[in-house]
């Protein structure tokens, strides 16, 4: 999982032109969870910025952290004045401070299981927030879902990342609120589906693909022989689903 993890460097670029951003109402749903003003929030594995660029809108004060040399680097040329950034990795973030919220947007199974909880909970305010968000980005069409699964399939089986834990896909509640509700560390977990509905082109689509880690993980001439089967069975616009999955929870006071 860390080679996974640290492979998104070498598409940087891509992915802050191919990765859809994120919904004011995904940063009105957590605002309006805190149930007080949020002044202050730490991001994990903030990439490329595009989370970070959502809650700063709001008038949040974000120190936004990446690990990745590369994603860093596009994460300061694209967030506005004011965010503070820091390359780091959860695990060897250094002194921070507490905040009134710690969020990840697609990067919280990226850290490491062992103490992940507090180390969270560790840069908290009493009745703080953690938030997790992202979510898959799939075809919304079966027919041509499966047609790209045999495009595929002669170079990778699947192209997911499993549930950390193991939930499985058919459980209401998904990973990492399951693990939240084990935890002594947090209370009211709360696990919301926000629907999103995308037309892309069918290049759109496969610059997406570029930045999914298990791409990333092929042999370059592989790599691309993919995205080529790909975009053979591809029309020249597809509809995607996007929904972004949000997982909220609070330190006790």
């Amino acid at each position: 999982m860390t080679s996974r993890a640290l492979s998104f460097g070498e598409v940087a670029v891509r992915y802050e032109r191919f990765r859809p951003g994120y919904p004011d109402e995904l940063v009105h749903a957590v605002l309006d969870y805190a149930g007080r003003p949020v002044r202050q929030a730490l991001e994990i594995g903030a990439g490329t910025g595009k989370a970070t660029r959502a809650f700063a809108a709001r008038g949040v004060d974000v120190t936004a952290t990446d690990p990745d040399g590369a994603m860093f680097g596009e994460l300061r040329r694209h967030v506005p004045a004011g965010v503070v950034t820091m390359q780091a990795s959860l695990e060897d973030l250094g002194p921070t401070g507490r905040f009134d919220l710690v969020f990840a947007a697609a990067s919280l199974h990226w850290t490491e299981p062992s103490g992940r909880w507090p180390r969270i909970a560790a840069r908290l305010e009493p009745a703080g927030v953690v938030a997790s968000f992202g979510g898959p980005v799939e075809l919304a069409d079966e027919p041509l879902q499966d047609a790209v699964r045999a495009a595929r399939a002669p170079f990778l089986s699947d192209d997911g990342v499993p549930s950390p834990d193991g939930t499985p896909p058919d459980r209401v509640m998904q990973w990492p609120g399951t693990e939240l509700e084990q935890s002594p560390l947090f209370t009211d977990v709360r696990q919301l589906v926000i629907e999103r509905r995308l037309r892309w082109p069918a290049q759109a689509w496969v610059g997406y693909l570029s930045t999914v880690s298990a791409y990333l993980q092929l042999p370059g001439v592989q790599r691309e022989q993919v995205f080529t089967r790909t975009l053979q069975v591809l029309p020249e616009q597809v509809e995607v689903h996007a929904d972004v999955i949000l997982h909220l929870a609070r330190r006790p006071s």
